[in-house]
């Protein structure tokens, strides 16, 4: 199939088109265009995204994106044949699979009317073509199928856990296959991402605060401050990092870093990152021995954290597992991911309203 994916569920306007075989057993995604268009320079003044203005930045974009993606934009560099080549691909789309929640409401109206009014258009020129909403968690979910090592280990990939960090979400799952998983724990306040934002506000980082934190950490002792970690000895495996972050404030409070302090904020900053990872750690490696999966598929925003990557990386290959995360720049929101969940979700047959699910779960 033929998809092209929309994706407007906070602050980042996304686009792609790709190309899915396979079926639900073994989907295999071909990447032939993906655009995003970042927001972070309109949020940054405020630091955090604000709604509106995100859904301003969609309306603005989402027209842009598309010329691009349909070779009608003269910025596009392409020589003739290639533009020919695109145009052709456009006009053979089977599938338009839009984000529909979870997110910003008022951002992920634009995606859906964008989607809903190009899809009438696209029908026009193909009868059959067909139109999916898809949860934006679930595209976190399916990015290990992007991940480059993810054809050499098909056969030996399942069960598995399966750990999804975001700004909005920290939830661990297991799953048997592509389309069969179950929730096993989740954060009960903070999502970690959230954690990393509010700490980075804490120490006065730039937006976004987890690239930062992390950035400063590397300067850091992680063994400077005995932060707490919040449920790491409870046999469940559900998640808290509203703790965590409130004794980061008591701690900044009590020590008073100042913007030149760049020794203790990095320590701060370090010894946070720890508490933060060796929770995320413990529990997936724990998952991963009482449920005997074969792999552990890392993804969502905060899989970018080298230092989270790094460690999982570590756990799987002294548990003799696999480890799949998606390259750096699928973690991050983006409409390759939601492509591929459209795949799947079409293949199931699973119909969800198009309408703004802003709460909608896994």
């Amino acid at each position: 199939m033929r998809i092209l994916a929309i994706e407007t569920s906070c602050d980042e306007t996304g686009i792609a088109l790709i190309e899915a075989t396979g079926g639900v057993r073994a989907p295999r995604i071909r990447i032939l265009k993906n655009l995003v268009s970042s927001q972070i320079a309109v949020h940054a003044p405020f630091g955090g995204v604000v709604p509106n203005l995100a859904k301003r930045e969609h309306l603005k974009n989402l027209p842009v994106l598309y010329g691009k993606i349909s070779a009608n934009s003269k910025s596009e560099m392409l020589d003739p044949g290639q533009t020919r080549d695109l145009k052709s691909k456009i006009q053979k789309i089977d599938l338009v699979a839009v984000t529909v929640g979870p997110g910003l409401e008022p951002a992920l109206w634009t995606g859906i009317t964008f989607a809903k009014e190009l899809w009438k258009k696209l029908k026009t020129q193909n009868p059959n073509i067909k139109l999916v909403g898809t949860n934006h968690l679930e595209g976190h979910l399916y990015s290990f199928l992007l991940a480059k090592n993810y054809q050499l280990k098909t056969k030996n990939l399942f069960p598995a856990i399966a750990l999804i960090v975001s700004g909005g979400h920290t939830i661990l799952l297991t799953m048997d296959s592509p389309v069969r998983w179950k929730k096993i724990g989740e954060t009960r306040d903070d999502a970690v991402g959230e954690a990393f934002d509010k700490v980075a506000r804490l120490l006065n980082l730039p937006y976004p605060g987890g690239p930062e934190i992390e950035k400063l950490a590397n300067r850091g002792n992680p063994e400077a401050i005995a932060f707490p970690r919040p449920m790491l000895d409870q046999k469940n495996y559900d998640f808290s990092f509203s703790g965590l972050k409130t004794s980061v404030l008591y701690y900044a409070r009590d020590h008073k870093p100042t913007t030149n302090d760049h020794n203790l904020k990095a320590d701060i900053a370090a010894s946070f990152q720890q508490a933060a990872i060796d929770v995320l750690i413990s529990k997936t490696k724990r998952a991963t021995k009482e449920f005997g999966a074969r792999s552990i598929l890392l993804s969502g925003g905060v899989a970018a954290n080298r230092a989270l990557r790094k460690r999982l990386l570590v756990v799987s290959r002294k548990l003799s597992v696999n480890f799949m995360a998606p390259p750096m720049k699928f973690n991050t929101d983006n409409a390759v991911m939601i492509g591929v969940a459209g795949y799947m979700s079409f293949l199931r047959k699973k119909a969800r309203r198009f309408a703004a699910q802003g709460n909608l779960d896994l």
